[in-house]
């Protein structure tokens, strides 16, 4: 969307005074190994974003599965253990470098794979919660093959390392390889994995050509997962925050008309909230509208003293103003 002039300004009129932009994952896409391409089309809008913010301002990146590209190499170098909030060195990639140089003036800082944004709140992209969507006993039988899903005390690299079923390694692993067509349906496939199992989506909102697919899908995943998933990443990392952000199934919320009781890990604790995502998904959004939570723009407003507030910076645009061919 931000490769186009009416959702760019939607956004660069949203950072007018804003102290702090945190760009929460997937900021580029090097999933499919085009990274030069990826690259040439994110650096106008970095280099923007960076002088919206301007030297008074910073800008936290925080990479998710679909750029984690921009510190592997620090990842693998690491002597010491990854904590949920581990500040990551700028020059950590020549790619990173690069990003980084974009964002000026503003003060730039890299974090992995999460950071606090005050004492309990904690932002994460999210990409670690693929590891419990689907029911551990499913194959428990195959542990010694699949490998294990870290347990209560883990740390971050546990599951950096994990083995067992990984919607982020099977993008990884048939984007980088297939031709672009197929490449894009995986891609898109992946993203109704993750879609079917939030909260309250609207069956109908998908596709009647894709409903054998999306059959599939629905029944493979558990229903209403991702947020269970979340929290148990949470409660294993040991992540002592009242408030959790993240982003990763692009599902913005909560929302009016959500339950609240949805949005909670168990016990109340944390309370969890989506940014949604900035990419239209025509599966879930065609003829939709913006009150649907897959409506991109979506963001976290994060004001000393409130509480995190998911919003809509393109809720005023319609479906017409989006170039889909672009």
């Amino acid at each position: 969307m931000l490769r186009q002039a009416e959702p760019r300004k939607a956004l660069l009129d949203a950072l007018e005074g804003v102290e702090r932009l945190v760009l929460l994952g997937d900021v580029v896409e090097l999933l499919e190994g085009r990274e030069a391409r990826a690259m040439e089309v994110a650096e106008p809008v970095l280099r923007e974003l960076g002088a919206r913010v301007g030297a008074r301002g910073e800008v936290i990146v925080v990479p998710g599965n679909h750029d984690v590209a921009l510190v592997q190499p620090w990842l693998r170098a690491q002597q010491t253990p990854l904590a949920v909030d581990t500040a990551v060195r700028v020059d950590a990639s020549p790619l990173l470098v690069r990003l980084a140089s974009w964002l000026e003036p503003a003060r730039v800082r890299v974090h992995y794979p999460g950071v606090w944004l005050s004492e309990r709140v904690w932002a994460t992209h999210g990409h670690y919660l693929d590891r419990h969507l689907l029911p551990e006993s499913a194959y428990g039988i195959a542990r010694g093959l699949f490998g294990r899903v870290p347990r209560g005390g883990a740390t971050p690299i546990e599951y950096e390392r994990a083995g067992g079923p990984s919607l982020t390694r099977l993008e990884a692993l048939l984007t980088r390889w297939l031709p672009r067509p197929l490449a894009s349906l995986v891609d898109d496939v992946a993203e109704l994995l993750r879609a079917s199992t939030m909260p309250g989506i609207p069956r109908r909102l998908l596709s009647h050509r894709l409903a054998p697919v999306t059959a599939m899908l629905l029944g493979v995943q558990m229903r209403r997962a991702s947020i269970p998933a979340l929290a148990r990443v949470v409660h294993r990392l040991e992540v002592d925050a009242d408030w959790v952000i993240f982003g990763h199934v692009h599902r913005r919320g909560p929302l009016a008309g959500d339950d609240p009781r949805r949005w909670r890990g168990p016990g109340g604790r944390p309370r969890i909230v989506n940014t949604g995502s900035w990419v239209y998904e025509p599966l879930l959004v065609h003829r939709a509208g913006a009150s649907n939570p897959y409506w991109p723009g979506g963001a976290i407003l994060l004001d000393d003293g409130l509480e995190p507030q998911a919003i809509g910076l393109l809720d005023h645009l319609d479906e017409g103003s989006f170039g889909r061919g672009a």
